[in-house]
């Protein structure tokens, strides 16, 4: 009989087993997840925002600094951004971006389900922080609005969870629109600009509005890898980029393959536009008015309560500055500037001033920073030296651009100790708007502004002060005033001579002394008005500087600052008031509340009318025919100008202030050290440096149609009666002087006649005999 089997027990099957498992690890893992989810949401690992936050987001908004005619001067910021409208950014940026970034970005509700699998798989399990590919916009906006800080593997899980959390609520928040908004005025686009806005001005100076698709597709690139796709820096890397962006524009239908194929050829063409705190227009006026800026916002608060910020809160500034005459001064001061110094560097290529003059160099060398903290450090004058005439490759500014140079530290100082610096300042006379400005001739190479910081001597833009007090006094203007040389006794012997000594032998009306800027004759009317009313009429036009109660006062002697001159011109262009510079116009919050606005301050009368309108009539001869009359015969100036040049001793500062009824231009040219300088008057006069400055300003601006209600502007005709009042030459022949000099008796009215017949061999005649009786003494 057949043995029967034994009855097998029926096995469980492996897959049920195994699903069986896997089920509970599942559903375990779910579980785990809706906890950790559950954890983050109710703040275990930190808070999330609430929804009111998320409605009232807030980013740092560049404030923007504008002229009086609404041009951009350039921004104060944390991070360069200038949030712009959905309507106002070109649909080729949207097109790129949902294209590149979230295609399905119109479909999702903040969280796109098939890239979350290979999220979940590649970032939070295998811990591949380069797994990305699954974050949609509304998570990138998230990571922008609250930047990751992701210390360690599980932070990054952590932080995931965070942004699809957030990227809900602001889902349920706004439209898609509103997101896609807020994501391209968030999102970086390196060189700390932020936002499509910026991008768009900074790489093509363009509105983001009229973008075209292969510019918007180069901006869109970027986002990839800012740096390593900038247009600028790497133009091969993004153009391959830009052409994958409109390859994916391609592919979803934003864009056809025959516009593909046009477009992809196309080179990267850039305009790029940094607008920098050193870099636009009137970068010293900008960085002059930033103090005054923050201290507004430190006094003014918001609605919160809390102070203005003026890098955060995206203000908006508007100046008293003309763009244009801005633009003007700048351009002249470039040409004349560069030229100037080719001048001085040709005038000085022999030899150099320190040649005959080392401690001015070895003075110098020791106040560099450098010197002083090597010496801290306890090295010797030698060992310093030795370590400062080592060569190093340096970028040195030059009028060519910033170059690359092998020198040391005392070969760059040495350089820096060479370079002509100046100053330009424009006001309106009728209510002190300031108009220009430029403190230097480079601010990010040389920030020292010497519009405002600097005070030099002013020479003989000082001596219209003189002629206006003598006026105030009652003086005739066409009495005659000896030009002969007086040795003031009183004064350790002081005695004050002329540029050209040859004009020791005339005498001059005031309007003659003025336009040759005699220096003997100006004295001489400062000692018949008295010092005091001299200082105190400088001080009522508008000199708050101290000055010195001595004769020498007025030759120019003072150290004032240019700002403070040239204010003090107005009160004669204006026919006699003193004003003030202003400068801030307007200041508007973001949202375009008006926070302040400016009330010109009521001009005080300072001299009476007639004199001032005198003083403009004399001081007009200084330009037609006097030591400014370069401007006329050399530069063709046209205009109705008054105005008075300066030099002082040694030709260390040159100075023009020129002006009409509508604008008062200041101008001042010289080494930051005084004791290097041209050692010909000829070359470092105020005639040959400041006043080429001025001229260069009017004749642009005479260009500008714009500005004809500026340039076109003439002085008021005088009454018959001040007409009268100045009809008289500039100058005769002093015969008492002559006299004197070659020892004719003064009874002999035959040979003095007889002089006054023979004018031009007695000037060369009585010139010479006085050069050799000086040389004499």
């Amino acid at each position: 009989m057949p043995r029967k089997k034994k009855e097998q027990k029926p096995k469980k099957s492996f897959l049920k087993t195994a699903l069986k498992y896997l089920s509970l690890l599942f559903f375990a893992g779910l579980g785990l997840v809706i906890v950790f989810v559950m954890l983050i949401k109710a703040g275990f690992f930190g808070a999330l925002p609430s929804d009111e936050s998320l409605k009232n987001i807030q980013n740092n908004i560049a404030t923007e600094v504008y002229s009086a005619d609404k041009v951009l001067l350039g921004r104060f910021f944390v991070q360069e951004r200038n949030p712009t409208k959905y309507e106002n950014i070109s649909p080729n940026v949207i097109n790129a971006l949902v294209a590149t970034e979230d295609a399905r970005f119109f479909d999702h509700k903040g969280v796109d389900p098939r890239s979350l699998v290979r999220v979940i798989l590649r970032t939070v399990i295998m811990q591949d922080r380069s797994g990305g590919g699954g974050s949609t916009l509304s998570q990138q906006l998230a990571k922008n609005l609250f930047p990751r800080d992701m210390n360690s593997k599980f932070d990054i899980a952590v932080t995931k969870v965070k942004e699809a959390l957030i990227a809900f609520q602001l889902e349920s928040i706004y439209t898609k629109e509103e997101i896609l908004e807020l994501y391209l005025n968030t999102v970086p686009f390196g060189e700390n600009i932020y936002g499509i806005e910026m991008a768009s001005k900074r790489f093509f100076n363009k509105k983001a509005a009229v973008l075209k698709i292969e510019e918007a597709a180069v901006l869109v690139g970027m986002l990839k890898a800012n740096h390593t796709y900038n247009p600028r820096l790497f133009p091969d890397k993004s153009k391959g980029r830009r052409n994958v962006v409109m390859s994916q524009m391609v592919k979803y239908d934003y864009l056809s393959e025959a516009e593909y194929n046009t477009l992809k050829e196309l080179p990267i063409e850039i305009d790029y536009n940094k607008i920098s705190h050193s870099s636009g227009l009137a970068t010293y006026f900008r960085d002059f008015i930033k103090p005054e800026l923050i201290k507004w916002t430190e006094e003014n608060t918001k609605e919160d309560g809390t102070n203005y910020n003026l890098f955060t809160d995206g203000l908006k500034i508007y100046t008293t500055i003309d763009s244009r005459i801005q633009k003007y001064a700048e351009a002249a001061m470039t040409r004349i500037m560069a030229n100037l110094q080719r001048q001085f560097d040709d005038h000085w290529s022999r030899q150099k001033p320190w040649s005959t003059n080392p401690d001015l160099l070895n003075t110098a060398i020791k106040n560099t920073d450098h010197y002083k903290s090597l010496k801290k450090k306890g090295l010797s004058h030698e060992e310093i030296l030795k370590k400062m005439k080592a060569k190093n490759l340096m970028d040195i500014f030059t009028w060519d651009g910033l170059k690359e140079k092998e020198m040391s530290s005392i070969d760059s100082l040495q350089h820096y100790m060479m370079l002509l610096q100046t100053g330009v300042v424009a006001l309106d006379p009728s209510n002190g708007h300031i108009k220009a400005w430029v403190g230097g001739i480079d601010f990010s190479q040389f920030q020292y502004d010497h519009v405002i910081r600097a005070k030099r001597q002013v020479g003989s833009t000082f001596k219209p002060f003189v002629y206006a007090a003598a006026l105030e006094q009652g003086m005739n203007p066409c009495d005659y005033t000896s030009a002969s040389r007086t040795v003031y006794k009183n004064l350790e012997g002081w005695t004050p001579g002329n540029a050209d000594k040859d004009e020791n032998v005339m005498k001059y009306s005031f309007t003659g002394a003025l336009a040759k800027s005699i220096n003997t004759v100006t004295i001489k009317v400062l000692e018949e008005v008295g010092v005091d009313n001299v200082i105190e009429t400088a001080r009522v036009m508008g000199i708050d500087e101290k000055l010195p109660e001595v004769p020498s006062v007025a030759l120019g002697t003072a150290s004032i600052s240019l700002i403070e001159m040239t204010k003090t011109y107005c009160t004669m262009a204006n026919g006699g008031s003193r004003i003030q510079p202003v400068y801030l116009s307007k200041i508007y919050d973001k949202k375009g509340k008006l926070l302040f606005e400016l009330e010109d301050p009521e001009p005080k009368r300072a001299i009476k009318q007639t004199t001032a309108q005198l003083m403009n009539e004399m001081l007009k001869s200084v330009v037609n025919e006097g030591t400014a009359s370069s401007a006329r015969w050399k530069y063709k100036l046209p205009n109705d100008i008054a105005g008075k040049t300066g030099t002082t001793q040694s030709n260390t500062d040159g100075w023009f202030i020129g002006y009409n009824p509508k604008l008062v231009v200041g101008v001042w040219v010289g080494a930051d050290n005084p004791a290097i300088r041209f050692r010909s008057t000829a070359l470092g006069s105020g005639g040959n440096m400041a006043l080429p400055i001025f001229v260069g300003l009017f004749n642009d601006m005479n260009k500008d149609a714009s500005l004809n209600g500026i340039t076109k502007s003439r002085f008021p005709a005088l009454s018959a009666d001040q007409l009268a009042y100045l009809d008289c030459e500039l100058e005769k022949e002093d015969k008492n002087f002559i006299q004197k000099v070659l020892g004719l008796d003064k009874k002999d009215k035959a040979k003095v006649k007889e002089f006054g017949e023979e004018k031009k061999g007695l000037l060369k005649k009585i010139g010479d005999l006085f050069k050799k009786k000086e040389k004499e003494n």
